[in-house]
């Protein structure tokens, strides 16, 4: 298996979970290793084969795809804030580096699933039950998500006018460790931890539905395993809860007081609410594991509280950014 943005959050996590749970697999991991991707989130899985490299680089893709049977496109830029901000490299890596992958696996009969975000869908309101399926239009906010959106549309085509053997998964919010801490749950963790205060966007109402990284990369095998080439599957907890609602339990957990933390001006086109209909994929057979949402983000406060080292210096290059642009 090949895994592009294998060291990065998702990415990692999914190496790890994938060589816990599915030994038959011998894998190999392409990434460029750019801020958000780090080399030690692998560390200790010794049969895990790094290399590193550009998904733009069609020549290193052509390679790698060619020794693989399988291929899980996690390369990524991902954070909104930063796409806002410089929007040029969320084009290169999300765009054209999706079309490298897609002309490699073209080429060589290759199965594909390719990961993405809810975010693709704009939003929903927030005083309504209405949930994204695979059949909502796509209504980007950001460059972030417009780029995101452009590589399903690309691996939509790939499928349907030469047959390339894809699926594609839209995931809620994720949640757990390995998680940088430029990333909303993360950085409010590492406040905390560093004597800061959390900061809220806005006024905290917006919402977001979480879902543990290990169920996101446990449905990301479903859909390999049995999912339909040429689908889309949404995947979600089911859990939604407004960021304000995140940030408060977090200061419970770290035994602060619930009010005990600062509103920043807001995002530009901050998305209302995110929320998915995950049943196509619970029809597979998946399920989230962690279904006690306080239970995981426990888990995961303590796994940045046993870490510090891993997120030291990544935070403070974070908060001279945030300081930056105000937020």
């Amino acid at each position: 298996m090949l895994v592009t943005g294998g060291a990065g959050f998702i990415g990692a996590n999914f190496v790890r979970y994938t060589a816990a749970h599915r030994p038959e697999y011998r894998i190999r991991v392409l990434d460029a290793l750019t801020y958000a991707g780090n080399k030690d989130n692998l560390a200790g899985l010794d049969e895990v084969d790094l290399v590193v490299g550009d998904i733009c680089d069609r020549e290193l893709v052509d390679r790698l795809v060619t020794e693989a049977d399988v291929v899980a496109h996690f390369a990524a830029e991902s954070h909104v804030d930063n796409s806002l901000h410089d929007p040029e490299p969320f084009v290169r890596t999300n765009v054209h580096g999706t079309f490298s992958l897609l002309e490699a696996v073209r080429q060589h009969g290759k199965r594909l699933h390719h990961i993405s975000t809810d975010e693709v869908f704009g939003d929903l309101p927030v005083d309504s039950t209405d949930l994204f399926t695979e059949d909502s239009p796509h209504n980007p906010s950001s460059p972030y998500s417009a780029t995101k959106s452009g590589s399903d549309m690309l691996v939509r085509a790939w499928a349907r006018s030469y047959g390339v053997q894809a699926t594609i998964s839209n995931c809620a919010n994720n949640y757990g460790p390995y998680q940088h801490p430029e990333k909303f749950i993360p950085r409010q963790v590492t406040n905390l931890l560093t004597g800061a205060r959390p900061r809220l966007y806005g006024d905290g109402t917006n919402v977001r539905e979480w879902t543990h990284v290990d169920d996101h990369n446990a449905g990301v095998h479903a859909i390999i395993d049995r999912g339909t080439p040429g689908e889309t599957y949404l995947i979600g907890s089911g859990d939604e809860r407004s960021n304000r609602e995140i940030v408060q339990l977090i200061l419970e957990l770290l035994g602060h007081p619930a009010d005990a933390y600062d509103h920043v001006a807001d995002r530009p086109g901050h998305d209302l609410r995110y929320a998915n209909d995950s049943s196509k994929l619970r029809a597979l057979g998946w399920a989230p594991v962690y279904g006690d949402f306080r239970q995981g983000l426990a888990d995961t406060i303590a796994w940045y509280q046993d870490n510090q080292p891993w997120w030291q210096a990544q935070k403070t290059t974070t908060e001279t950014k945030y300081t930056e642009i105000g937020r």
